[in-house]
């Protein structure tokens, strides 16, 4: 099997090969309560996904980056799982990023006329994942080398899942590497799908939502149907970071 091909099969995620705890990240945090949230709102709500230009600074994108490919097994492919307690700043980085995004999540929920509703805090939906046997975490590094992609997927397996998600790129495309955009297709009823390509750059994140957002029609609101994936690297390393605030079966 090509590496192409296993790509597309899913190869399973490497057993997290970064421990709980510390890990050093150069520069100040990312000021996540300053960033312009109704504009972020704005985004997601017309688009399905809303950039986040610079969020890290370059030299901590590359610290991430060193760690992750420092974390890599020899052999294993081209997904590196995170733990379940995420390492510090991450851990921190995500709690805050999960707290801004509640109210619309809880919006969107209302909107496709959904019951259940999203707690303020992380570790409490994390405690209703547990309880619904949803223990698997799905927060991850990506390594795509050359020929490495990743296929059109969703990651809403189980239960309860959070309807938005973060990705960050850690290396600069046309310096790292070519090729591995980040790409989403958002497919409506009876329309054609729409494809997406996120011009992220070395630093930038995107939230993006998971699987489902809802969009209005004539008739109301209705649901929206939105995969992502990554293009194939066509030379040297891509290098990402995916932040999940569910965890899965």
């Amino acid at each position: 099997m090509t590496r192409a091909e296993t790509m597309q099969a899913e190869l399973p995620l490497a057993p997290h090969p970064v421990r709980a705890g510390r890990i050093a990240v150069d520069g100040d945090a990312p000021a996540i309560a300053l960033l312009d949230w109704d504009d972020i709102a704005a985004q997601l709500d017309a688009e399905g996904y809303a950039l986040l230009p610079g969020w890290l600074a370059p030299q901590q994108a590359r610290s991430l980056g060193r760690l992750a490919a420092d974390a890599a097994p020899a052999g294993a492919g081209d997904l590196y799982r995170l733990p379940a307690a995420l390492p510090e700043p991450l851990a921190a980085w995500r709690e805050a990023l999960y707290r801004h995004l509640v109210p619309i999540a809880n919006r969107w929920s209302e909107r496709l006329g959904a019951a259940s509703r999203y707690p303020d805090e992380l570790a409490d939906f994390l405690h209703r994942c547990h309880q619904a046997r949803q223990t698997r975490p799905l927060s991850r590094f990506s390594l795509l080398r050359e020929d490495g992609y990743v296929a059109l997927h969703q990651q809403h397996d189980g239960e309860h899942v959070f309807p938005l998600q973060c990705v960050a790129l850690l290396s600069e495309p046309g310096r790292d590497f070519t090729g591995g955009e980040f790409v989403m297709t958002e497919q409506r009823p009876r329309m054609q799908s729409r494809p997406m390509v996120l011009p992220l750059r070395l630093g930038d994140a995107a939230l993006i939502a998971t699987a489902h957002r809802p969009a209005r029609g004539a008739g109301g609101d209705y649901r929206v149907n939105l995969k992502h994936a990554i293009s194939r690297v066509r030379g040297g390393t891509r290098i990402g970071l995916d932040l999940s605030f569910h965890d899965a079966p």
